[in-house]
């Protein structure tokens, strides 16, 4: 089905008719209803400052829906779902307008404030909700009556797989949206029973490959109880696609909570997200990187030339060190670091440091207790290699052995790296890949719960850690 830009349009072109109805509702008001009543006449004449607001007012909403993420995943929509996010986010961004726009009128009693937002408030509610409302339920039904649907491969094989197919598939006239391409297998059977139905496009070790060449669009993960072993490999081979992911739940995942009720009106189904922090959290972090690196390179500059003196003449050397350390998505980049080490340290090969290296300078030993050595790489946040906040990056050949230990090491690579971590402050710096391993837990566990308010704590610990010269 694969067209989302076309339906986003949709969405945003209605969005911006609303959005200059509800300011056209606004400005009349204004000129018909407040002015009228303290000048005693009333004149719609259109001035510039309307036309300027037709073009920025639509400008902001689009920027807040943008921000906020509404035009993902357009094609699966919950109207009730989008009817509060529109309540939210009208009232929210009619405070700013309100503000903008309104507080600056010349009014006869204050009443006018209260009504101009009711009515900016009101309209734009009103307008967006309407125009989202019949876009939402015209999708709902081209999907249900089998116009829109997606490229789907079924994960499984045998017994769930063919009794989650045979319920997809019989929903009285109701299509769920999936066109069945057909079905990756765990283990390699002479017969599966999903075959009467699917046709077998070959082994789950397979799946990048599969889900290239058939243009999938969405997988369902229906493997065996005896089969399980195999989930963390499927989900990690999948995690370099760009499909949605589903799975039937166990108990545990109802328990839990995970299964919603827009799950439990059909086959309940629980969704494997690739997004793991909110658009609006992941601009404002990444606009977060750029303005404290700026800030941090500018007033350290003092102490930076300080460093770099003092590197320069401990033993004559080069003052900086960079290496290719492995980014977001598998990107290598060269991360910066003032020099600890003598020079050519990693003459016989790669080698991690330990607390009593010898090949660790005195001025070395210095900067590290106090991470001095690390502040160049403010310049690999700066121009979006890294974060300031995020998993320590490594080199491809200490991911190898970490892979070899725990194939999930892959999942560190959804994120920018980081200069600090929850793993360099609950674990620190490793010394082998044993102990890569271990604070790997720790990297994983902050990526499952990402948000800014725990970028902030790690901050926090980072501060104290190097005050306290805990570093190593």
């Amino acid at each position: 089905m694969k067209k989302p830009a076309w339906q986003s349009f949709k969405y945003q072109f209605w969005d911006v008719v609303a959005a200059m109805l509800s300011y056209s509702s606004l400005f009349i008001f204004r000129k018909l209803v407040v002015e009228a009543e303290k000048f005693g006449l009333s004149n719609l004449e259109f001035t510039p400052n309307y036309f300027i607001g037709l073009v920025v007012i639509p400008v902001f909403w689009l920027t807040v829906y943008l921000i906020t993420d509404f035009y993902r995943d357009i094609y699966r929509r919950s109207r009730l779902k989008d009817l509060f996010y529109t309540f939210n986010t009208s009232l929210l961004g009619s405070i700013v307008i309100f503000f903008a726009l309104i507080l600056d009128d010349s009014v006869s009693s204050y009443t006018d404030y209260y009504r101009g937002f009711l009515v900016y408030f009101g309209s734009h509610f009103f307008f967006t909700a309407l125009f989202r409302s019949l876009l939402t339920t015209r999708t709902a039904y081209r999907t249900r009556s089998g116009k829109i649907a997606f490229n789907t491969l079924m994960i499984g094989s045998n017994e769930k797989a063919a009794e989650l197919y045979a319920q997809l598939e019989s929903r009285d006239n109701r299509k769920t949206g999936h066109r069945f391409i057909g079905f990756a297998s765990v283990h390699n059977n002479i017969r599966f029973l999903l075959e009467k139905n699917l046709s077998h496009l070959g082994n789950h070790t397979e799946l990048p490959e599969i889900i290239e060449q058939n243009q999938i669009e969405e997988v369902i993960i229906a493997i065996e109880s005896s089969e399980h072993h195999k989930l963390e490999e499927i989900v990690n081979l999948l995690e370099e696609t760009e499909v949605k992911i589903k799975m039937i739940p166990d108990t545990y995942d109802i328990i839990s909570g995970k299964v919603r009720m827009e799950s439990l009106r059909s086959i309940p189904l629980v969704e494997i997200r690739h997004q793991l922090m909110p658009v609006w959290q992941m601009v404002l972090k990444r606009l977060f990187d750029i303005i404290a690196s700026a800030l941090i390179l500018f007033l350290l500059s003092p102490l930076l030339l300080v460093v770099m003196t003092i590197t320069k003449f401990s033993d004559r050397g080069p003052i900086f060190f960079r290496q290719k350390r492995v980014g977001i998505h598998g990107k290598e980049f060269f991360m910066y670091k003032f020099r600890s080490m003598v020079v050519d340290a990693e003459k016989d090969g790669p080698q991690l440091s330990s607390e009593n290296d010898d090949r660790i300078t005195p001025w070395g030993r210095i900067m590290r207790k106090y991470r001095l050595d690390e502040l160049p790489q403010f310049y690999n946040v700066l121009i979006g290699d890294m974060s300031i906040v995020g998993p320590r990056p490594e080199r491809k050949y200490y991911m190898e052995q970490i892979s070899k230990h725990a194939p999930h090491y892959r999942y560190l690579q959804k994120v920018r790296p980081g200069i600090t971590s929850w793993g360099m402050v609950k674990f620190g710096y490793a010394e082998n890949v044993e102990e890569m391993v271990e604070r790997l837990k720790y990297d994983v566990i902050y990526i499952e719960n990402m948000s800014l308010l725990n970028d902030l704590k790690i901050l926090i610990y980072t501060v104290i850690i190097v005050l306290q010269g805990r570093g190593k």
